[in-house]
């Protein structure tokens, strides 16, 4: 039987509660929290996020939920930034008192949390791409970090469009430098050059003078990494509109935003570990899932809500391992289940990260994402080496 769900927003969370069967159940319901950027730059892709998190409850929950408790979702809005993500931790940690956070968010969100997710010792599962090398006992992570990311990209351009100098644009915070320090040190290691390297604030939008530069400067090939949502957009349509051709690579961009962006994204490149396009029964059965549910108001799936939606599924193999919801005996267990989904196996047993399939993509006339090639099982490197 699948259970009716019923949910409401407030100004700081939205919060989608199982009402009918599940309020019948005996066992105490599991509060899972998840700070998403409802607002902010994050905006674009945060209710794809919100779909995925609502269709991996009901699912887990019309299947007898956790332990026989029913999962309650408690998703409150980090507007994508550190202040924001301090308040709805703050809230859903010590007030909602949940018993784990499955969330997507920006660096900057994130490391603003980690002291509060220490404080209040909740497990923490987060579904986000990012530039690595952050570190927490509470925390797993199942999105890609750059050892898994960028060398698709650049070895294409260098390869098969014979790419030498590169420019390089990003957003200013965590992600966006981090993941051009890296690209900037691999491009320099396989023998190529970087001949620009500039950066907006994170909610910066006119690129005007950095898009100049760059034609002055007649790179190869450019690579953008920014704080994705709308600041990918106003940098593609700057771009195209200064008449810039030369390859593209987007190490930001998701399937949604590309597809909402029209022949502005057309011929961009992309580096991912989820498409839609992938053909497996896991696969299937998640975007089945959606249209089912949603309708059409259904967002396009992406690397965001795949991974969240996976990552309930981590939490509740979790929490069977462990037999209960202690806290440290379910953040020992995250390192040592799995579960085959959409991307295909995921396991966060790399020092608290994932192995992950890597897909080079390239976004078509009509949105979509041609696989131009696939990368089994990428290691993501010495990440937490130190963590105990």
């Amino acid at each position: 039987m699948k259970f009716p769900s019923c949910s409401f927003l407030t100004r700081l969370s939205f919060a989608a509660r199982l009402c009918g069967g599940a309020a019948a159940q005996a066992a105490q319901p599991l509060r899972d929290g998840g700070p998403v950027g409802l607002s902010g730059a994050n905006s674009v892709v945060a209710p794809g996020v919100v779909q995925a998190s609502q269709l991996a409850a009901d699912e887990i929950n019309a299947a007898g939920g956790i332990l026989g408790r029913q999962i309650e979702l408690e998703i409150a809005d980090d507007a994508s930034g550190a202040v924001g993500a301090q308040k709805a931790y703050d809230t859903l940690v010590f007030q909602k008192k949940v018993d784990a956070i499955i969330a997507m968010e920006t660096s900057a969100a994130r490391n603003a949390a980690l002291p509060i997710i220490a404080r209040g010792k909740v497990p923490y599962i987060y579904t986000s791409f990012y530039e690595g090398r952050s570190c927490s006992r509470w925390m797993h992570v199942n999105g890609w970090v750059p050892e898994q990311q960028v060398a698709p990209v650049v070895d294409h351009f260098m390869k098969t469009r014979q790419a030498k100098t590169f420019f390089l644009i990003g957003s200013d915070y965590a992600f966006g430098r981090g993941m051009l320090k890296f690209t900037r040190e691999y491009i320099e290691k396989q023998g190529g050059k970087v001949v620009g390297e500039e950066y907006l604030p994170i909610d910066g939008s006119d690129w005007t003078a950095i898009v100049s530069k760059v034609r002055s400067a007649q790179p190869d090939a450019l690579i953008s990494s920014t704080a994705g949502g709308s600041p990918n957009v106003s940098l593609a349509k700057q771009i195209q509109a200064a008449g810039l051709s030369m390859p593209y690579g987007n190490l930001a961009i998701d399937e949604g935003t590309a597809k909402t962006m029209g022949d502005t994204a057309a011929g961009m490149y992309l580096s991912s570990s989820y498409l839609t396009s992938i053909e497996t029964p896991q696969n299937r059965k998640f975007l089945e899932g959606l249209k089912t549910k949603f309708g059409g108001q259904a967002k396009t799936a992406n690397e965001f809500s795949a991974a969240q939606y996976e990552g309930f599924f981590l939490y509740k193999a979790a929490v069977e391992k462990a037999g209960g919801t202690d806290p440290a005996k379910v953040v020992q267990a995250l390192s040592e289940v799995s579960v085959d989904g959409p991307r295909g196996p995921v396991r966060m047993d790399r020092q608290r990260h994932a192995a992950l399939t890597m897909r080079l993509g390239q976004v078509q006339q009509d949105g979509s994402i041609r696989i131009l090639q696939t990368f089994d099982q990428v290691d993501p490197g010495a990440q937490c080496p130190d963590l105990k």
